[in-house]
């Protein structure tokens, strides 16, 4: 295996043409005020999950994501697995269709959320981030 070398001066480096490896970091809502207020704002339901989104006051720099599940949707092992999805599909999606400044509830549905085709799921993220946003 060998290092790889350093540019030489008047050289250009390739750009890779693929994005970066690493994603973008969202935040993660903790405080049950923040989800409390993400309730009273804008809402997008759509077969897979429901959206919550609101616009800060402090008009923030970073995108700030929430997930919920309730008991409806099964026991603990079926809620975690539905968050996981959740989670998973908010890394992809929100930041490329996401404002900054802006914070967003997941919220699972009973049975949807677990069995619906991962393509879909996505699908039904950016339709209603653009129902949001629109």
């Amino acid at each position: 295996m060998t290092p790889p070398e350093a540019p030489v001066a008047g050289h250009q480096v390739p750009v890779a043409e693929t994005p970066p490896a690493v994603s973008v970091c969202l935040e993660v809502l903790r405080k049950r005020s923040d989800f409390l207020a993400a309730a009273r704002a804008k809402r997008s339901g759509q077969p897979g999950l429901l959206l919550q989104a609101r616009k800060r006051p402090d008009d923030g720099s970073t995108i700030r994501v929430g997930y919920t599940c309730s008991k409806k949707i099964g026991n603990a092992v079926i809620r975690n697995r539905a968050k996981r999805r959740l989670r998973e599909i908010a890394q992809e999606v929100l930041p490329e269709l996401g404002h900054a400044g802006w914070d967003y509830v997941l919220i699972g549905r009973p049975g949807s959320t677990v069995e619906r085709d991962f393509e879909e799921l996505r699908d039904d993220l950016r339709r209603a981030l653009r129902k949001i946003h629109g």
